[in-house]
């Protein structure tokens, strides 16, 4: 059966969410986001049968034991299978026991990803472009763990970028509820007297546009004393600067290549001459976040704010319907692990960031919308900026 929105009825998520937040949320986005984890689990179901992980797992094993039993590339697949075992698990599909070995005792349903995209066409079909990107990567999990192609070789080879321009668009609701929410944090970071902003993995500039639009609305785009757009993709930082360059004749903006895996002043970022810095889902992928939030203190002025809009993982160990699409991404799926505040690869909890900024010198850390609060009435609302000061 489908997932249905509630329809009737005062939404509780209403009495939960900022009132400027509350127009974006509405019945249209709710329910494609229901429906769009309803079509990874499907997805995954048939990724799962398709690498013959399910006959792996007829007897119990830690994600290792049953990949290597699969058959699947020992470096890349690991990771990736726990993830896939463990969306299984919370649809019923699959178990765990209390030492962290699963196991997928019956036959899988065979369930047609089809019939939730005919339902997203008829609700909202310009939330499709995360179905097609979903089913790009679908189409890579066999290849990219049995070790015949990277992830990365796989998913930006020059035939495919089109389609990430297509996800990474604040025409696909899905994805540009990141840069609405992140714009409303962002603005009122910004503080009165304004100053220079640094924007780290800026992409397609979806999320850029989405910040000068709300300023120009609110009457604070001259707070922008000049902007900074930096991107590591040469291609998405090509079409970013095709995207943005003289949209906003206002502010002063300037492009570059910047890795923020690397020391910042390797691409001009002088220390302390920022007062905002702002990534769209772009930290979660440092490969040493501590490192990353230390370069980030360094560009930003005393005082200075930090703003990150990200998917956020509601409670620690559960799997995020759209990390499918990222899992096959080395940098996604295998950072440097920093025990308590990042365990893992992919996303983090509100309570992980928390802790990673606080513990790399950051002070006023908060979450917005408040997560923790909301996720026990919608655990699959995983959208949120987090915002902290330099000190």
């Amino acid at each position: 059966m489908l997932p249905v929105t509630p329809s009737g009825g005062r939404d509780p998520l209403a009495d939960l969410l900022p009132p400027e937040l509350i127009p974006l949320f509405d019945d249209r986005f709710v329910g494609s986001c229901t429906l769009f984890e309803e079509y990874v689990h499907r997805l995954a179901l048939q990724v799962v049968h398709g690498l013959g992980i399910d006959s792996a797992a007829r007897q119990p094993g830690t994600p290792a034991e049953i990949a290597a039993r699969a058959g699947l590339d020992p470096d890349r697949a690991p990771v990736t299978v726990g993830w896939l075992l463990a969306t299984l698990a919370l649809g019923g599909h699959a178990s765990r026991d209390a030492d962290g070995r699963y196991s997928i005792p019956a036959a899988l349903p065979d369930l047609d990803p089809r019939e939730v995209a005919d339902a997203q066409k008829r609700l909202d079909p310009s939330s499709l472009a995360s179905y097609r990107m979903a089913d790009l990567a679908a189409e890579m999990y066999p290849p990219v763990l049995r070790g015949a192609v990277s992830g990365e070789e796989a998913l930006f080879a020059p035939d495919r970028i089109g389609a990430w321009f297509e996800y990474f668009s604040s025409d696909n609701p899905i994805y540009a509820i990141s840069n609405r929410v992140g714009a409303f944090a962002a603005g009122s970071a910004l503080r009165g007297d304004g100053g220079p902003v640094l924007e780290l993995g800026g992409g397609l500039g979806s999320g850029t546009t989405a910040l000068l639009e709300h300023l120009t609305e609110t009457g604070r785009l001259s707070a922008v004393r000049s902007y900074q757009f930096t991107e590591v993709a040469p291609s998405f930082l090509r079409r970013g600067q095709r995207r943005l360059a003289g949209r906003f004749p206002g502010v002063p903006v300037s492009f570059g290549r910047l890795d923020m895996d690397r020391p910042f002043g390797e691409a001009g970022i002088e220390a302390g001459a920022f007062g905002l810095v702002y990534g769209v889902n772009t930290l979660h992928v440092a490969r040493d976040l501590e490192f990353t939030l230390a370069e980030v203190r360094r560009a930003l002025a005393p005082g200075g704010a930090l703003v990150l809009s990200e998917c956020v993982r509601p409670f620690p160990g559960r799997p995020v319907y759209i990390e499918f699409l990222f899992n096959l991404l080395e940098a996604f799926r295998a950072p440097r692990l920093v025990e308590p505040w990042r365990p893992n690869g992919g996303f983090l909890t509100p309570e992980q960031w928390t802790a990673a900024l606080e513990a790399c010198g950051f002070r006023d850390v908060t979450v917005y919308p408040d997560i923790a609060r909301i996720r026990e009435v919608r655990p699959a609302c995983i959208v949120a900026a987090i915002t902290a000061t330099s000190a």
